[in-house]
C-alpha cells in the first residue's frame, strides 16, 4: 500500500469563539493535559508514517508558532515541520491551491483543521482511500449531537460514498459528521481550475470542492471509531480537557 508522507495543518483561524483566551494564544496552541492541541495532531501523523508537515498560520501568529516550534521541536519525533505564513485569509483550500500544490506534487496528502483533537487510524484510512479509488476521503466520526454540525448523507447505492451534506438539520438522517480531516488526491485541482484561473484566493473545501465531488464516486467517507473532540469554543475545549485522556 502506498504510504501518505505529507500533511497540511490549517492553523490560520482567529479563534473568536474562544475569546478571551485566544486574544493571547492561537487556538491551535491551547493546551490539553499540558500539551498544545497541535502536538496531538503531529503525533497522530507521525504514528502513521507522515514525514513532512506544513502548518499554515496567520502572519500575526507567526511569532507564537515559532516559539512553539522551538519549545517542542525535540518532542515531535523527528517529523519535519515547516511554518507557512498566510499573508491573507485563504480558507481551508486556498493556501494549498495557490501555494502548496507544488510541494505535495503528485502524491496524495492529508489536510486537517488544527483546532480539533483527533486520534484516527490514518493507516486504515489510507488503505480505504486507495481501495475506493476516489479523489477525496473524509474521516467521518459519529457524534451524539449531529444537529450542531454539517451531517453526512450517504449514497443510497453505496454507503462508502457521500451524496451530500446537510447543515445543522433539525432531523439528521445519520449521526456522522466530518472530523475536519481529509485525504486528498492532487487531481482535485482539476475541479477548481476556474477559481484558480480567476485568482480566487479564498477557497473553502466544504463549498468550492466537495459539492462538485458529492454524488459521484470521487468523494468517500472513512467511518472512524477513533476519539475526536471539537475544541472550537470554550465549552467544547473544557470538555476536551476533562475527557481526552479518559
Amino acid at each position: 500500500m502506498e504510504r501518505v508522507k505529507k500533511a497540511i495543518i490549517l492553523a490560520g483561524g482567529k479563534g473568536t469563539r474562544l475569546y478571551p483566551v485566544t486574544l493571547e494564544t492561537p487556538k491551535q496552541l491551547l493546551t490539553v493535559n499540558k500539551k498544545p492541541i497541535i502536538n496531538y495532531l503531529i503525533e497522530m501523523f507521525r504514528k502513521h508514517g507522515v514525514e513532512e508537515i506544513a502548518v499554515a498560520v496567520r502572519k500575526s501568529d507567526f511569532d507564537d508558532f515559532s516559539w512553539w516550534l522551538r519549545r517542542w521541536q525535540n518532542d515531535l519525533g523527528g517529523v519535519w515541520v515547516n511554518l507557512m505564513v498566510e499573508e491573507e485569509p485563504m480558507g481551508t483550500l486556498g493556501y494549498w491551491a495557490h501555494n502548496l500544490h507544488a510541494w505535495t506534487g503528485n502524491e496524495s496528502f492529508f489536510l486537517t483543521n488544527g483546532d480539533e483533537l483527533k486520534d484516527i487510524n490514518l493507516s486504515a484510512m489510507s488503505e480505504y482511500h486507495y481501495k475506493i479509488g476516489g479523489l477525496a476521503t473524509i474521516a467521518a466520526v459519529e457524534v451524539a449531537n449531529p444537529k450542531e454540525y454539517g451531517v453526512i448523507v450517504f449514497s443510497d447505492d453505496n454507503e462508502n460514498y457521500i451524496e451530500k451534506f446537510l447543515e445543522k438539520p433539525e432531523n439528521p438522517p445519520t449521526n456522522f459528521i466530518s472530523s475536519g480531516l481529509y485525504l486528498l488526491d492532487p487531481r482535485i485541482k482539476d475541479y477548481i481550475k476556474e477559481e484558480i484561473s480567476q485568482n480566487k484566493r479564498f477557497l473553502m473545501i466544504e463549498k468550492d470542492l466537495f459539492p462538485k465531488l458529492a454524488g459521484t464516486k470521487n468523494l468517500s467517507a472513512y467511518k472512524s471509531s477513533g476519539k475526536w473532540f471539537d475544541c472550537g469554543n470554550l465549552e467544547r475545549w473544557e470538555k476536551a480537557i476533562k475527557e481526552w485522556g479518559c
